[in-house]
């Protein structure tokens, strides 16, 4: 799993083609594992309809960010709409899917190798103080839709404005974080697969 706690600022964010060259994402983080990635976080930029990458084995969920509305069209099934303000969707990446952005839009991307992961991810205020508990093998994600952060625990980390992301490790052992500020969040587990 990631190695050591940290915030990445949303300016060191690697602006990438989609593995299909049909449009951009801005890349998070990808977690080292048997091929390129175990799993991936990213913000897929969306100014047209485009078919989105295929990636047969790994499970992906969508969060609508910004924008008027998404589209998403899966071959012989009728479409589904993400509306604002954060629409989602979760689903197998190995099928054939195209996105129609209602106007530009931003959406959040969590995927992961089935074989290698299992994830979970939720969207919360943020209201006072939140605790968050790490398990050896887990890592725990914190993307700043909104207002301001800050993230106590066994180690010191800067503060998250909007856009922000933090990732919270255990690092051998269980561990503690406690979560304070004002605004929105998207919070996600992502468990390492029993071996």
């Amino acid at each position: 799993m990631t190695p050591r706690s940290r915030v990445i600022p949303a300016n060191e964010y690697r602006r990438l083609r989609w593995a299909n060259h049909a449009g951009w994402t801005r890349e998070i983080h990808a977690e080292p594992g048997a091929g390129s990635w175990q799993w991936r976080i990213s913000i897929a930029e969306l100014a047209a309809a485009a078919p989105f990458s295929r990636f047969p084995g790994v499970e992906r969920e969508l969060i609508l960010l910004r924008g008027e509305g998404l589209q998403l069209r899966f071959e012989n099934e009728p479409p589904v709409e993400l509306h604002p303000p954060h629409g989602r969707l979760r689903f197998d990446g190995g099928r054939a899917l195209a996105g129609e952005p209602c106007g530009p839009c931003e959406v959040f991307n969590l995927m992961w190798h089935r074989d290698a992961a299992s994830a979970q991810l939720w969207h919360r205020p943020l209201a006072g103080a939140m605790l968050v508990f790490v398990d050896p093998g887990s890592t725990w994600v914190v993307h700043l839709l909104g207002g301001h952060a800050r993230i106590r625990g066994n180690t010191v980390l800067p503060a998250l404005a909007a856009g922000d992301t933090a990732l919270l490790t255990a690092n051998g052992a269980r561990a503690r974080y406690v979560i304070e500020g004002g605004g929105e969040a998207l919070l996600a587990r992502v468990d390492d697969a029993p071996r």
